[in-house]
């Protein structure tokens, strides 16, 4: 059953007897951090209607967008299966600095391969490193120029094929392009362009928990 209630002002995009499905704002915490002031969290917020609610991924904080939370251990099982086996197909859209390089795909994808690691000098920064970074393929198409204040800049499609830590973030900052607003990836002018991070999950398939069908669900980008 779909439904467009809120719970403590977060939508809800669709909310069954096996999984609930919420549009995650920008600058809220998708699971608790150390300390009570970082008690309050999505997940905390979902857990509050339905206690049976259980994480089965994660969004940065400063990311919006589709998460999804299992409704007990058989769904939380099932669903985590299917991120582990590359069975949920995720698309983002991002507004990146600059103008990239077009794809390189004949279909108007392109891909970056770059191996991420966290730097733990720098957490909760990860860091390019092909020394003992692990394998992370991102997917990326051009969506059109735009002009943010004083810089041009690219929207993007992203799909990224593995899950690294801030994936997205550092693949297009590698690559000289980071994201508009990015607190962590970006400087100077790059980051002051945006009030927040201009990164949102815009869609998510997975095979539902209880048959296996395709659901896609879906949230409108933000900026």
């Amino acid at each position: 059953m779909s439904t467009d209630d809120t719970e403590a002002d977060l939508p809800v995009l669709h909310a069954d007897a096996t999984l609930v499905a919420i549009d995650k704002p920008a600058g809220l915490l998708a699971v608790p951090g150390r300390g009570p002031d970082k008690a309050d969290c999505a997940s905390a917020r979902v857990q509050r209607r339905w206690p049976d609610a259980r994480v089965v991924h994660r969004l940065d904080m400063d990311t919006s967008g589709v998460m999804v939370l299992a409704r007990g251990a058989a769904a939380q099982s099932a669903l985590a299966r299917a991120f582990a086996q590359r069975r949920v197909r995720k698309r983002y859209v991002a507004v990146v600095a600059g103008v990239p390089l077009p794809p390189d795909g004949a279909d108007g994808w392109g891909d970056i391969r770059l191996p991420l690691a966290v730097d733990w000098p720098r957490r909760p920064r990860s860091a390019v490193t092909f020394a003992h970074g692990k394998p992370s393929h991102t997917r990326w198409r051009f969506l059109g120029l735009e002009r943010w204040g004083p810089l041009w800049a690219t929207r993007v499609e992203l799909q990224p094929i593995t899950g690294r830590s801030h994936q997205l973030r550092v693949h297009l900052a590698a690559l000289g392009h980071p994201i508009l607003g990015d607190p962590l990836y970006a400087d100077g002018a790059a980051r002051h362009a945006a009030p927040r991070l201009l990164l949102h999950a815009a869609a998510l398939t997975l095979p539902h928990p209880s048959d296996a069908t395709p659901l896609t669900l879906a949230s409108p980008v933000p900026f």
